[in-house]
């Protein structure tokens, strides 16, 4: 007789299930989508291409999170099934599907339990990545690139869309920095707990044999915001610099000068963008960065001054967040949360859910506590 007894474990994930269903919130997203729906309808929608794509964006972001709601609780009546069909044919191969099954919603539901933890105010938007190469050399920018190879194989495990807006290539080897977005619901609240100091630790392949190096690199994490229109830029304001895109091209990107540099006088903000073959087009993406980046720093400004006033100044992110050494052993670690791992290759691969989920909960621990 077939043993196969997973009604405590099926009923654990119901109650989980339970829980991020309510925190979502399904019966408004429904609400959200049809609204949605009914402007994206509008034989009109499209003479204001601008507010198209906000429209059409935000609808396919609420609808993929509907249909992996939806997803799961399919997933959830197909397995109780599987069970019943497999214990009424006494059937091992079902069985173990069943087992294979129940293991993959038990992480597929963790993955969305933390999910439910992203309710900041930026967490739902999509986010733009600065990597720049630091101090350690053409190590660190080989570093760099190394860490871009990284989050776009975790992007591209994920289904999220990215876009290489502007990339900047070292001398030697690697780069100077790259700057990417990543357009998916929760980017922001998934990668921004990436943002920091990180330290690679190896054999340099670039230096003397049998000299360990360290180098480092930085990764800023912002959201995108949709109009950022609370930020408002006088022309005056703003230094823009045309120039011929670098890097690996094609067709015409490096012999036109489509790149555009936007330099922010008041606070030295600079954004670069070569990534389309207009200028116009550069120049707009690189005004909507930059408007990003003004309204987050206005608020980061805010909440200094509100902790100034509560006496209230210390960091919450360290020099360095994250270690990856490679050399005289083999460990990812991650600082802040003790989260590690010994498979540097599968990290670097874009394997990063774990230290993703594990910064998440660590982030959100202070106001929990």
């Amino acid at each position: 007789m077939l043993d196969l007894d997973l009604s405590d474990q099926i009923s654990q994930l119901r109650a989980t299930f339970a829980d991020i269903r309510s925190v979502v919130d399904v019966d408004s997203l429904k609400a959200e989508i049809a609204r949605l729906s009914d402007e994206a309808g509008a034989p009109d929608l499209w003479e204001d291409t601008e507010k198209a794509q906000k429209v059409t964006s935000a609808l396919s972001h609420r609808q993929s999170e509907l249909a992996r709601i939806e997803g799961i609780e399919r997933r959830l009546d197909d397995l109780e099934v599987l069970v019943e069909l497999a214990i009424e044919a006494d059937d091992a191969d079902s069985a173990e599907e069943a087992r294979n099954e129940l293991a993959s919603l038990e992480k597929v539901l963790g993955d969305l339990e933390v999910q439910t933890l992203l309710n900041g105010e930026w967490d739902p938007r999509p986010a733009v990545m600065t990597i720049r190469a630091g101090a350690g050399g053409v190590d660190a920018a080989d570093f760099a690139e190394m860490l871009m190879r990284m989050y776009l194989r975790y992007a591209e495990k994920h289904g999220i869309a990215t876009t290489v807006m502007d990339t900047s290539y070292a001398e030697e080897a690697g780069i100077k920095s790259t700057t990417i977005e990543f357009d998916a619901p929760y980017a922001f609240g998934q990668l921004g707990v990436e943002a920091g100091t990180h330290r690679l630790v190896r054999m340099s392949p670039f230096g003397a044999a049998g000299k360990r190096q360290t180098s480092f690199a930085a990764v800023e994490v912002i959201p995108l915001m949709e109009e950022a229109q609370e930020v408002e830029i006088p022309e005056t304001d703003i230094r823009v610099d045309v120039f011929r895109s670098s890097g690996p091209g094609g067709q015409s990107v490096n012999t036109t000068d489509s790149a555009v540099r936007l330099t922010h006088l008041p606070t030295g903000i600079v954004v670069s963008m070569q990534n389309e073959k207009s200028q116009i087009q550069n120049r707009a993406a690189a005004m909507r960065v930059l408007q990003s980046r003004l309204l987050l720093l206005q608020r980061e400004q805010e909440a200094a001054q509100k902790k100034e006033l509560a006496g209230n100044i210390t960091a919450s992110w360290g020099d360095q967040m994250r270690s990856y050494v490679l050399a005289p052993y083999q460990m990812v670690k991650d600082l802040r949360t003790e989260h590690e791992v010994n498979n540097p290759s599968a990290v670097f691969d874009g394997d990063l859910d774990g230290f993703i989920a594990a910064g998440i909960r660590w982030r959100k621990r202070p106001q929990d506590d």
